[in-house]
């Protein structure tokens, strides 16, 4: 008997396992260092090589080989997975030197280096628990984060120096705090010169920060976990940055803005990127690294908010600075003074840049996002013109290119070296077995993005079935896009008897800077409003498959929310919604993410957006769904809608999770978590 889907998804981490990923390109182009786990249900990462000119692929390290429990992290390290949503373990990530010859990493704490010519590992001894270990650019010495204390650690005689120590419990030195791990992309706390002989560290001070605790009431005789946990309107972390060099210097680099979002250390000199508490100015800033001050060199504003592009600042050969930011309604590339993208080709990241070529992703069609490459004043597509979603880097002449499609299962890596292929790096992830029956389509008066899934073996026209509405629809992530791997689970559940739509509404990305910007101050009326109309869209277009009599509508997170607001506001349309992880009242959610669409709670947009007013008008079936473990939409958001919710005398479920955090990532837990929403709904729906 063949082993089911939902089994097979949590086995196989989502079908993530086996995937290569955390791409390294050698300055010459001839050598690819990556990390892949043996196979698709393997969760232990490896570190590998890959040779441009013959194709083959060499293991350099096997955590396995190197006797080192992977379990027993430090906390600080769990955490960084979780906002990184890491779903592997082993060898997570590693750091090189710019020659691409040593790489180090952290191996349940422990810390290791490899000479990537020779395969020889030396783990180095260390004063406490390593976090984030870096190379330096001349291999000479490896950073890393022990106990809030920054250490260097000098690889010719392994003597270790502590360069900057916390002063108080509270403090860390070379961490990136919540925030910016949670909702910047920023993993990173410090940075080292391209000469290696100092060093630019992030000092965070997290006494301002509220305390809160998570407990786990299905152990009582395990006290509660503290956390410093920045809720919207309160404070944040203090940060600091200090050039700290090898001999002991300490230079502070003051700025003045709440935030800092990004740093480059290049040849081209030190760079910050600050932001304003209010997100709505971001200031790029030049820091003599000798003295600490700094030169504004570019500031970008926004009635609304500024947005936050991975890969900038950068700068290209000659000097010219690699900018990203919206301009004629676009989100676009700016190279030097001036943008080089057209507005119609929304920029989404930057993905590298070598020597006067800048390698960036964008989406002309919201559903497809390609790889394109600036160079000298031309913009050339290097992705596939097969449709899809693809990701890649480049250097040294050669081109990886990672990319799904609808039509193949599973993500492909293409290697070129001058414009020639030169072969594949092999996935070993699992097959998931389903038949893919999606069509994207335009739906609805704003022709929004959106998916159709029937059954496999449904035959159009055959029966009208009951409807699954299974969106994310909130800012920063898209669920309708054109890669099979998108549409995996809503297809099991179409395969369950359901017509399954999702859209992507107004607040998501891919269609440029007014779409996303239409959820400023109410991200419940447009995005709820906009599930509706996809709906009666895709209705229109399959008017004798779907059943509007009985829809269903699930989601995680913001898609959670969703779910909720959907019956709450809506039972004329929704008539039963599964909530995961539903963030319930914004004032419980984080300072960044939250206030860059809703302000301070004290201007006055939090009521509307929020569910507890609505929990008298329940009178649908809600089964809401949350990990008592989670540290980013804490179970409070759960817990208090269902008070509310029977104070007004509304029935509904509750499922806790014991011991599970915002990705769920526990096997069992995983699995009947999809195996109970399909009772649930196939009950409510009937």
């Amino acid at each position: 008997m063949s082993e089911s889907f939902p089994r097979l998804h949590a086995r196989t981490r989502r079908f993530t396992l086996g995937v290569p990923r955390g791409f390294t390109i050698a300055p010459s182009g001839d050598r690819i260092v990556f990390l892949r786990t043996r196979g698709g249900s393997d969760p232990v990462t490896c570190l590998w090589e890959y040779d441009v000119l013959s194709g083959a692929e060499r293991l350099v390290v096997d955590p396995r080989a190197l006797a080192a429990d992977d379990e027993n992290l430090p906390p600080e390290e769990r955490a960084r997975r979780e906002r990184s949503r890491e779903q592997a373990g082993g060898i997570v990530g590693y750091s090189t030197d710019a020659a691409v010859a040593t790489a180090a990493f952290a191996l349940s704490g422990g810390l290791y280096v490899v000479d990537l010519k020779t395969g020889y590992v030396r783990n180095l001894q260390t004063p406490g628990p390593v976090i984030d270990p870096r190379m330096s650019p001349t291999g000479e010495h490896v950073g890393y984060v022990t106990g809030g204390a920054f250490h260097i650690q000098d690889l010719a005689d392994e003597v270790d120096h502590a360069l900057a120590r916390p002063e108080a419990p509270e403090v860390t030195y070379g961490l990136a705090e919540f925030i910016a791990s949670e909702e910047m992309d920023r993993m990173r706390g410090y940075w080292w010169s391209p000469s290696g002989d100092a060093i630019l560290v992030e000092r965070a001070d997290e006494s301002p920060v509220q305390r809160w605790h998570i407990a786990d009431p299905a152990n009582p005789a395990r006290p509660a976990a503290e956390q410093r946990y920045p809720s919207a309107g309160t404070a944040n972390a203090g940060v600091e940055l200090f050039v700290l060099t090898l001999t002991g210097a300490r230079v502070p680099v003051p700025f003045d803005d709440e935030y800092l979002v990004n740093a480059a250390w290049d040849a081209h000199g030190l760079s910050i990127v600050t932001m304003t508490r209010d997100q709505r100015t971001m200031r790029l800033l030049a820091v003599d690294p000798a003295t600490g001050a700094s030169t504004l060199v570019r500031e970008d504003t926004d009635p609304a908010w500024v947005d936050v592009v991975t890969g900038v600042p950068g700068h290209l050969a000659d000097g010219s600075l690699v900018w990203a930011a919206v301009s004629e309604g676009g989100h676009r590339l700016i190279v030097g003074d001036g943008p080089v993208t057209p507005p119609t080709l929304q920029v989404r990241e930057i993905l590298d840049i070598d020597g006067e070529t800048v390698l960036f992703r964008a989406s002309g069609e919201p559903t497809e996002i390609a790889v394109w490459a600036y160079r000298r004043g031309q913009i050339t597509l290097v992705s596939p013109t097969e449709g899809g979603v693809y990701s890649g880097h480049t250097a040294g002449g050669t081109l990886v290119i990672t990319g799904q499609t609808l039509e193949s299962e599973g993500s492909v890596t293409r290697v070129l070296h001058n414009g020639t292929p030169r072969g594949h790096i092999t996935s070993h992830a699992e097959r998931p077995g389903l038949d893919l029956r999606v069509s994207l389509i335009r739906a609805g008066e704003r022709d929004l993005a959106t998916a159709v899934l029937l059954p496999s073996g449904h035959v159009p026209g055959s029966a009208r079935l009951p409807v699954l509405m299974d969106p994310y629809g909130g800012p920063h992530a898209q669920r309708v896009l054109a890669a099979a791997g998108a549409h995996l689970t809503s297809q099991w559940f179409a395969d369950q008897g359901f017509a399954v739509v999702v859209a992507d509404g107004r607040g998501t990305p891919g269609r440029g800077p007014e779409f996303e910007r239409a959820v400023l101050h109410d991200l419940a009326g447009p995005v709820l409003d906009d599930q509706i109309d996809a709906l009666h869209g895709a209705a229109a277009r399959f008017p004798d498959d779907l059943d509007l009599t009985r829809v269903g509508i699930r989601g995680w997170s913001f898609g959670g929310y969703l779910a909720a607001l959907a019956v709450l506001r809506r039972p004329d349309t929704f008539h039963a919604a599964v909530a995961g992880a539903p963030v319930t009242d914004w004032r419980l959610y984080d300072t960044c993410y939250t206030e860059r669409y809703l302000g301070r709670p004290d201007e006055g947009h939090y009521d509307s957006s929020s569910l507890f007013a609505d929990a008298e008008k329940l009178d649908r079936p809600l089964l809401l769904i949350h990990g008592l473990a989670d540290d980013n939409v804490v179970a409070a958001h759960t817990l208090r809608l269902s008070s509310a919710l029977l104070a007004a005398g509304r029935p509904h479920n509750v499922l806790p999770l014991s011991g599970v955090t915002h990705m769920t990532p526990q096997e069992v837990v995983a699995e009947n978590l999809l195996l109970l929403q399909v009772d649930f709904l196939k009950k409510a729906l009937t």
